[in-house]
């Protein structure tokens, strides 16, 4: 993984405008501004190339819907040659996320197992999720979309997971062999352990994360039992933000699960299931005294970025600096094995 470098001119305006986007990802700018760029470029990726050039000489784009005037200067400026103002303010910044002496891990993390688009709750079509995660410097990443039974996230049915499958197979038969996409999901884990999914389903994906998102506050004990279950299931390959706290103040604030970590971690190590490092900065899960308790108990690791946007990819540096503050050998964190390798574990 390596920061985004940053676009001279001359620049495709709707590269530009959807660099723009992930700059304001990554900066964690509001959802509306960045949707506001995202509308504009996908706008402008359907104007012919002489039309879009035309408009942003005749300053007419803001009559094309989903252009407004800050988005359709960033056009113009692009269309003109020079590197758009806004654009450059951005590049200019200091890295949103700066690596802070973990930069030999974040340069060693060539993939990403836990990565959302608007097929659930993400906010950008696979392609631009590849597009960001390849700019970046990744060799391959997941799409690990919601199951069916989180309807709040518009969790996949068997149906339109199937259809998912088919996109990405299709992506990856059109693109070059430089980068790959994974077919992956990000289950559900049911009250007894169970997986929110069809085997049929679960037999066609490279890649299963696993998580809880129901029932946090379910007793010690019952808790434990979920995640051994889970953890101990041959088709699991990682466990997904295991604590499911968030680390925010205010109402978004949530106290992690509770549950034997030694015996939920032991089940990890001994079903060679990886331990992920979680890095959304509102999760930092899991804790730092369970790290500990995973390393100790011989776990593999994934730092994924759990991105619901292209430039939240990013966050995984904030995951490669707790690995390093816990001296968690790179070996040990799949994330930074090439994808013949991973495929040749998760195939175990």
């Amino acid at each position: 993984m390596k920061p985004l470098a940053p676009l001279t001119a001359p620049i495709d305006p709707v590269d530009a405008r959807t660099r723009i986007s992930w700059l304001l990802e990554q900066r964690r700018e509001s959802t509306y501004r960045v949707e506001a760029f995202r509308r504009a470029a996908q706008a402008a990726a359907r104007l012919a190339p002489d039309d879009l050039r035309a408009r942003a000489s005749s300053r007419s784009l803001t009559t094309v819907k989903g252009i407004g005037k800050t988005t359709a200067s960033v056009l113009e400026e692009a269309a003109a040659g020079r590197v758009p103002d806004y654009l450059a303010r951005l590049q200019d910044e200091d890295p949103s996320i700066p690596p802070e002496g973990a930069d030999d891990l974040v340069a060693a993390v060539v993939g990403d197992l836990h990565a959302h688009t608007e097929w659930s709750d993400g906010g950008a079509p696979i392609d631009e999720m590849a597009s960001a995660a390849r700019a970046m410097g990744h060799e391959w990443l997941a799409i690990t979309d919601h199951s069916p039974r989180l309807t709040v996230a518009n969790g996949l049915s068997a149906e339109r997971l199937a259809a998912q499958i088919d996109a990405i197979d299709e992506w990856n038969s059109v693109q070059g062999n430089d980068f790959r996409l994974l077919r992956g999901i990000e289950i559900d884990i049911l009250d007894d352990g169970a997986l929110d999914q069809s085997d049929e389903m679960i037999a066609r994906l490279d890649i299963v994360t696993a998580s809880v998102h129901s029932h946090l506050r379910m007793d010690h004990d019952a808790m434990t039992t979920r995640l051994v279950n889970a953890a101990s299931d041959p088709r699991v390959h990682v466990l997904g933000h295991c604590t499911g706290r968030r680390v925010v103040s205010g109402r978004g604030h949530r106290p992690p699960s509770t549950f034997d970590a030694r015996a939920v971690f032991e089940a990890c190590a001994a079903n060679d299931t990886a331990v992920e490092i979680n890095s959304r900065p509102e999760r930092v899960d899991p804790p730092d005294d369970l790290i500990e308790i995973a390393l100790a108990a011989g776990c593999l690791f994934a730092i994924d970025s759990d991105a619901h946007a292209p430039g939240q990819l990013e966050f995984k540096v904030l995951g490669a600096r707790r690995a390093v503050e816990h001296d968690i050998d790179p070996g040990r964190i799949i994330t930074t094995w090439p994808s013949d390798r991973l495929l040749a574990w998760t195939s175990r």
